[in-house]
């Protein structure tokens, strides 16, 4: 099996994955961006008052003043209305995301709170709201050119501006919105954001050397949650100035507790606590930043929903079972299981524990197969992906299939009494029933 090759981590990618994870980060460097931009543009407005001055242009400078006065009816007309419209619309997009976890999977939120649109449009929302208040505030009582201070001319521009993006920004956020009400788009972000996270993941040759007997255990101090990812970067340096293999308990995914292992140590003792600090992630819920089974597990997750009785909505479980096989097709030659990272010197410094083969094909088929029963089109779309991974997968990797292949011929045989409907049920189709 070739190697992928090994690229090192990148030390600042578990710290861009968490700022991607929350909502409020985008909104607040957006308000310290726009706060130093009205500074700049207010010291451009007092630039030109004081030009027009010493030049002697009063009737050009009353011009402005008038000009100016104008603005101050839209400005205050925005800064009235702005945070109304944002109410509104975020509310509304708020409701279609409540209606998109339920008919999908609760997962789906995270989609909307990670949609750089949806960031975007808030900041710009907030930016153009507080502009309007500093722009307010820098309007003055005196209209008289010889001792005015500041003209907001500028600054009424950069209003505009913003409220112009902000109506170009509440088009394409809608739109974005109403796309994660449809089925397709959102199994589709989710196997795109699966397929980022497998071209992310290093692997080393096969082959490679045993770290050792096990000296020391690192315990896991914190609040319980599911380890959401590591600093493998960090780890590594831990390791490199320890001198010693450090090895991953649990794996990406597991809900860990208190006091129990979280890093085993191979060739010394365990490296100082300082050095391991903030290296591990815990959090209430997977993330797909190191957690290549998560995107088949929402995949799974939505399909089993389609099937239930209260919804029973198969075509939905078949365009999951598309995305499914193309993941697997993607993973089918490539390395899995152990993961090793190297330090700058090639050394393995940390081993982690990755999900193999057989099991990524047991999470993508084995819950869904048990639900299959009655549902030809979803059947016969299992069969044909079956079939197109025995295709592609090497010869050791087609015995996880056969075996599903076998169960889900079982499985149909158990519960259709007739032959032509079992027949018919079992006839692979790519379209489930096209």
């Amino acid at each position: 099996m070739s190697d992928r090759g090994y690229r090192r981590p990148r030390p600042l990618s578990p710290l861009r994955e968490h700022l991607r994870d929350t909502f409020w980060f985008a909104p607040t460097a957006g308000f310290v961006c726009v706060f130093v931009l009205w500074l700049a543009v207010s010291e451009l407005d007092d630039t030109i008052v004081a030009l027009f001055q010493r030049e002697g242009a009063y009737d050009r400078l009353a011009d402005l003043i008038a000009f100016s006065q104008d603005t101050k009816t839209v400005v205050t007309a925005i800064s009235s209305a702005m945070m109304t419209f944002i109410g509104v619309v975020f509310s509304i997009s708020l409701v279609a995301v409540q209606m998109a976890s339920g008919q999908l999977t609760p997962r789906v939120v995270r989609i909307f709170v990670r949609s750089r649109i949806s960031k975007l449009t808030l900041t710009v929302f907030l930016a153009t709201f507080l502009v309007s208040l500093l722009v307010l505030s820098s309007y003055e009582s005196e209209t008289d050119p010889r001792r005015v201070v500041s003209v907001p001319l500028v600054q009424s521009l950069l209003i505009l501006l913003l409220v112009g993006a902000s109506l170009l920004l509440f088009v394409v956020y809608v739109s974005a919105t109403l796309r994660l009400m449809q089925v397709g788009p959102v199994v589709d972000r989710i196997t795109r954001d699966s397929l980022r996270v497998l071209g992310r993941m290093p692997s080393g040759p096969d082959g490679e050397d045993d770290p050792g007997p096990e000296t020391a255990r690192v315990l896991y101090e914190g609040r319980s949650g599911v380890l959401r990812d590591v600093n493998t970067a960090r780890l590594v340096r831990a390791a490199r100035r320890q001198g010693v293999v450090l090895r991953l308990v649990p794996r990406i995914g597991d809900f860990v507790v208190p006091g129990t292992p979280v890093l085993a140590v191979h060739g010394g003792a365990a490296p100082p606590r300082r050095r391991l600090r903030s290296a591990v992630s815990v959090s209430t819920e997977r993330t797909l930043h190191q957690d290549l089974a998560f995107g088949l597990r929402q995949l799974v997750d939505i399909a089993l929903r389609a099937l239930s009785t209260s919804v029973n909505d198969p075509t939905t479980a078949v365009q999951c079972l598309d995305r499914i096989v193309s993941l697997l097709a993607a993973v089918a030659r490539l390395p899995l299981g152990t993961v090793h990272h190297r330090d700058r010197g090639g050394r393995v410094r940390l081993v982690q524990e990755g999900p193999g083969w057989d099991e990524l094909v047991d999470l993508a088929f084995e819950e869904i197969r048990w639900c299959v029963a009655g549902s030809p089109q979803v059947t016969r779309r299992l069969m044909a992906g079956l079939d197109d991974l025995l295709r592609i997968v090497p010869g050791e990797r087609g015995a996880a299939l056969l075996r599903h292949r076998a169960l889900l011929v079982g499985t149909v045989e158990r519960t259709v009494p007739v032959a032509a409907d079992r027949a018919f049920a079992l006839r692979p189709d790519r379209q489930g029933i096209g």
